[in-house]
């Protein structure tokens, strides 16, 4: 299966509309994966994400949680800008772009048991924890930090893989210094504890940001593996 057509439009939040980028399937859909950004923004690999799930069957649907600040896409470099805006977020913010998401995949007459969630770094982060929130289908986390110790305003990801309610997939690097190996193996422990299934890799010859063709730790053997698996994780818990 492959083909699809992209569109951006707005969705009504409390704090004004959000962008969101939408790609969908040309032909028969399998279900819906809501995509979080990175914490660079809504960013070209994130909209390329969208469609390589289109073209596999998936209405995929990416917000913009930047969209209470003037700038909301950064450069991979730009820090210092990049700053102040994460530091915004908060869990009541995260949660409330989260559930547009979810509820504009209802409105394309997705339910529950077929809409996904998927996350990269910042939305890594925002991935695990939706999955302890909400009882969805099927929940990929990419090198999301924050397992050890909370971050805007949301548990640590270690507390959250213990009650989780949505199968889950961790994908992580061994070479990725913002998340300890020891912490994996913790949120390894912790998600296997929890009622519904789980599985946790490691790769051993990447870094953060393994996935993402625009960063120089970009890993082709590895993003490949990873999407991979991905795909048949989806395809487990979607079917």
């Amino acid at each position: 299966m492959s083909g699809h057509y992209t569109e951006k439009k707005q969705l009504s939040t409390v704090d004004g509309p959000m962008d969101v980028f939408v790609s969908t399937p040309v032909g028969d859909i399998r279900g819906g994966v809501v995509v979080i950004q990175e914490a660079f923004g809504l960013t070209g690999h994130i909209q390329r994400v969208c469609e390589s799930l289109a073209d596999a069957g998936y209405i995929a649907v990416a917000p913009a949680l930047f969209h209470r600040s003037d700038d909301q896409v950064f450069g991979y470099s730009d820090y210092d800008k990049l700053g102040p805006v994460i530091m915004t977020m908060t869990r009541e913010s995260i949660e409330m772009d989260v559930d547009a998401a979810f509820a504009e995949l209802n409105r394309l007459n997705i339910p529950a048991n077929r809409t996904a969630i998927m996350g990269f770094c910042f939305g890594g982060t925002v991935t695990l924890e939706t999955a302890a929130r909400c009882e969805i289908a099927a929940a990929v986390t990419f090198y999301g930090g924050g397992l050890g110790e909370g971050r805007f305003g949301l548990a640590p990801g270690i507390e959250s893989a213990a009650r989780l309610r949505t199968p889950w997939l961790g994908l992580y690097g061994d070479l990725d210094e913002h998340i300890p190996i020891d912490e994996v193996e913790q949120a390894r422990v912790a998600a296997a504890s929890s009622p519904v299934d789980t599985e946790v890799i490691r790769f051993a010859d990447a870094d953060h940001g393994f996935h993402c063709d625009e960063r120089p730790s970009f890993h082709a053997e590895t993003s490949s593996a990873a999407w991979e698996r991905t795909l048949e994780f989806l395809d487990e818990h979607m079917s």
